[in-house]
C-alpha cells in the first residue's frame, strides 16, 4: 500500500531523522514476529508525546508497514493491537501527521479491523478511528462510504464502555447536517445511544448527550422521536433536565439545554411547559454568565498583545462564537462580545483575514441599529477600526449606509457617541487609498464627492453645532474632520463658496473662547488650509477681524500658536500666485512685518526647531529658520516649495 507525503521530504526534515528512528521502523521488517512485536511496542514508548518523533517514523514510511502488519491474517492480535494503538498515537500529533494517515488509507484499514471477535483490538481500532474524525482535516464522508459501517458500529455500542464513547464521539463529530442525520436516525441511533445517558461513565454519558445534540438540531423529525423516548421508565425529556442542575459539569449543563431548546424550536416540548421553562430561565442565565465572563477575559487577553490576539482568534470555531454573541438576547453578553471583537480589532492582520472572512462588520451594523448606548459606545469605537484604509471592509460598510448611521451618533446626547461618530467620519476621509488606483479627474471626483456626502449627511448646522460642543473630545474631533475636508485646494475652494460665511464665524467665535491652546492651534490650521485655497483665501483677506487675530497670535507666548499663524500668513503671501502682491501690501500695512522681524532674530530654540529639516545640523538648521523668516517677509521666489503649509 502506498503512501504519499503531503510535501517532498526536504533536507532539513532528512537531517533531522535520527538513527534511532530508522532503527525502530528497521525492526518492524525483521522476520521474527516475536521481535517485530517488541519493535512496535518500543515505537509506541518512544512516539508518546513526541510529535518530533512521530513525524521521523512518518517519513521514514512506518505507517504503510503498521497497516500492512495491522492488515495480515498470520499477524497476532497482540501485535495487531499494538500497531493501532501506535497509529492512534501518530494520529494524535499535527494535523500533517493525519494527512499523511489518510493518504496511506487508514480508514478502511481500521474499519475492518472492527469485524475481528477481539474487543481489546476492535477499542484500539475505534479510539485511532475517533482521533482521526475529530481532526478537522477529515472529511467526514469518509465514515459513510460504505453502507454497512454505520449498522456495525450501532451494533459494537454493547460491548464496552470504552466502544461506546469511541462511537458516541465519532457520531457527533460526523454527523454535520440533515443527510448525516437521516442515516443515523435511520440506523437506530436514538433507540442504541438513549440508555447510554444513563451509563455509571461520566465520559460515555457526555458523548451520547452530544449526539443527541447534534441530531436533534434543526430536525423536527429527531425532536418528535425524543420526547417519546423511555429510558428505565423515564421520558427523556426529563433525563435532559436532571442534567441541567447545578451539580452538573458546566458542559454536560449546556449540551443537555441545547437538546432541549432544539426540540422547543421544533414543537416537541410545549414553550410554555413549566418544568422546562422554568429550569431553562434558570441554567441559561448561568449560561450567559458563563459566556460574558469568556468574552470578558478574551477581550483583555488580547487588548496588547498581537500573539495572544492570533492564538485567540485561530482557535477553532471561536470567531463564530464570538459573532454570534452580538445577536444574543442577554445584552450582556451581546455587550461583552463587542468588548471582545473590539480588542481583537486592533489587529491590522486580523482587520485583514478574519474579520474579512466572518463578514464582522454585517452583524456589527446590525448592533448599531438598536442598541443600548452601553454597546454603542464599543460598537462606535470597533466600526472606527475596520473604517481604517487598510481595512477591506470599509467600502463594504459605506455602502450599507454608514455615513448616515455615524451622522445620527453625532446628534447623540451621549459625548463619546458623538466622539465616535465624528471619528468614524474622519476615517471615511481619510480611508480613500483606493482612489489612487483611478485615473487622476475620476480620483478627484471621487474624493469630492465623499466631501459632498459627508457634509450633506452631517448638514453644517449640525456641523456648527458640534464645533460649540461643550465636550473638549467633541470640539477637537469636529476640528479635525473640518480640517480634512478643507484640504486639496479645489476641494477648499468648492466647500468655502458654499458654506464659508458659517465656517469663518464658527472659526471666529473659537479663537476668540476660552479654549485651551490645542483647540486653538487646530483653529489656526483650517485657516492655514483655507488660506492655501484659490479664491477661499480671500475669505480671510476681506475680513479684518481675522487678519487681528492671526496677528495676534503670532505674537503669542505659546510656540504652537505662533508657528500655526506663521503657517497662515506664509500661504497668503506666496508669491507665485495671483493677487499675491495685494495681500503683501496689506499685511505689511497691518505691520505683520515687524512681527516677522522680530521673530527672525527671536532666541528661542523651541520656535527655530520646529522649522527643522531632517539631517541638518541644529547650527544650519537654526541658520535656516532665519532665512525662512526672510523669504516670507520678501516672499522671494526661491523659497523652499516643501516648506509651504497644506493641511491634512
Amino acid at each position: 500500500m502506498a503512501c504519499l507525503l503531503e510535501t517532498p521530504i526536504r533536507m532539513s526534515v532528512l537531517s533531522e531523522v535520527t538513527a534511532s528512528s530508522r532503527h525502530y521502523v528497521d525492526r518492524l521488517f525483521d522476520p521474527d514476529p516475536q521481535k517485530v512485536l517488541q519493535g512496535v511496542i518500543d515505537m509506541k514508548n518512544a512516539v508518546i508525546g513526541n510529535n518530533k518523533q512521530k513525524a521521523n517514523l512518518i517519513v521514514l514510511g512506518a505507517v504503510p508497514r503498521l497497516l500492512y502488519l495491522l492488515q495480515q491474517e498470520t499477524s497476532s492480535t497482540e501485535l495487531k493491537t499494538e500497531c493501532a494503538v501506535v497509529l492512534g498515537s501518530l494520529a494524535m500529533g499535527t494535523e500533517n501527521n493525519v494527512k499523511s494517515l489518510l493518504d496511506c488509507h487508514i480508514i478502511p484499514a481500521l474499519l475492518q479491523g472492527l469485524l475481528s471477535p477481539d474487543l481489546k483490538f476492535i477499542e484500539a481500532c475505534l479510539r485511532c478511528l475517533r482521533t482521526i474524525f475529530t481532526s478537522p482535516v477529515t472529511p467526514e464522508e469518509l465514515l459513510y462510504t460504505d453502507a454497512t459501517v454505520i449498522p456495525h458500529l450501532m451494533a459494537l455500542l454493547s460491548r464496552s464502555r470504552y466502544t461506546q464513547e469511541y462511537i458516541c464521539q465519532i457520531f457527533s463529530h460526523c454527523c454535520k447536517g440533515p443527510d448525516h442525520q437521516t442515516i443515523l436516525f435511520n440506523h437506530g441511533a436514538v433507540q442504541n445511544i438513549a440508555h447510554l445517558l444513563t451509563s455509571v461513565s461520566y465520559k460515555v454519558r457526555m458523548q451520547a448527550l452530544k449526539c443527541f445534540s447534534v441530531l436533534a438540531f434543526e430536525n423536527p423529525q429527531v425532536s418528535m422521536t425524543l420526547v417519546n423516548v423511555l429510558v428505565d421508565g423515564e421520558l427523556l425529556p426529563q433525563i435532559f433536565v436532571k442534567m441541567l442542575q447545578r451539580d452538573k459539569p458546566i458542559e454536560m449543563q449546556l449540551t443537555s439545554a441545547k437538546c432541549l431548546t432544539y426540540m422547543c424550536r421544533a414543537g416537541a416540548i410545549r414553550t410554555d411547559d413549566n418544568c422546562i421553562v422554568l429550569k431553562l430561565d434558570h441554567d441559561l442565565k448561568h449560561a450567559h454568565e458563563l459566556r460574558q465572563a469568556a468574552f470578558k477575559l478574551y477581550a483583555s487577553l488580547g487588548a496588547n498583545d498581537e500573539d495572544i490576539r492570533k492564538k485567540i482568534i485561530d482557535t477553532e470555531n471561536m470567531m463564530d462564537r464570538i459573532v454570534t454573541g452580538l445577536s444574543e438576547s442577554s445584552v450582556k453578553v451581546r455587550l461583552a462580545a463587542v468588548r471582545c471583537l473590539h480588542s481583537l480589532s486592533r489587529s491590522v492582520q486580523q482587520l485583514r483575514t478574519s474579520f474579512q472572512d466572518h463578514a464582522v462588520w454585517k452583524p456589527l451594523m446590525k448592533v448599531l441599529q438598536n442598541a443600548p448606548d452601553e454597546i454603542l459606545v464599543v460598537a462606535s469605537s470597533m466600526l472606527c477600526n475596520l473604517l481604517l484604509e487598510f481595512s477591506p471592509s470599509k467600502e463594504p460598510i459605506l455602502e450599507s449606509g454608514a455615513v448616515e448611521l455615524l451622522c445620527g451618533l453625532t446628534q447623540s446626547e451621549n459625548p463619546a457617541l458623538r466622539v465616535n461618530g465624528i471619528w468614524a467620519l474622519m476615517m471615511r476621509k481619510l480611508s480613500t487609498e483606493w482612489l489612487n488606483s483611478l485615473p487622476k479627474n475620476m480620483a478627484f471626483q471621487a474624493e469630492q464627492k465623499i466631501k459632498a456626502d459627508i457634509l450633506r449627511s452631517l448638514s453644517t448646522e449640525q456641523l456648527f453645532r458640534l464645533l460649540s460642543d461643550s465636550d473638549l473630545n467633541v470640539l477637537m474631533k469636529t476640528l479635525g474632520l473640518l480640517r480634512n475636508l478643507l484640504s486639496t485646494r479645489p476641494h477648499i475652494d468648492k466647500i468655502m463658496s458654499t458654506h464659508g460665511k458659517q465656517i469663518m464665524q464658527a472659526v471666529t467665535l473659537i479663537l476668540e473662547g476660552e479654549h485651551n491652546i490645542e483647540v486653538k492651534e487646530q483653529t489656526l490650521c483650517i485657516l492655514a488650509n483655507i488660506a492655501d485655497g484659490t479664491t477661499a483665501k480671500e475669505l480671510i483677506m476681506t475680513n479684518d477681524d481675522i487678519l487681528q487675530k492671526i496677528k495676534y497670535y503670532m505674537g503669542h507666548s505659546h510656540v504652537k500658536l505662533q508657528l500655526a499663524a506663521m503657517f497662515c500668513i506664509s500661504n497668503l503671501v506666496w508669491n507665485e500666485e495671483e493677487g499675491s502682491q495685494e495681500r503683501q501690501d496689506k499685511l505689511r500695512d497691518m505691520g505683520i512685518v515687524d512681527i516677522l522681524h522680530k521673530l527672525s532674530q527671536s532666541p528661542d530654540s523651541n520656535l527655530c526647531d520646529k522649522f527643522a529639516i531632517p539631517g541638518l545640523s541644529p547650527l544650519t538648521s537654526h541658520s535656516f529658520n532665519k532665512y525662512f523668516f526672510f523669504l516670507i517677509l520678501t516672499s522671494s521666489k526661491h523659497c523652499f516649495r516643501h516648506q509651504r503649509y497644506k493641511g491634512e
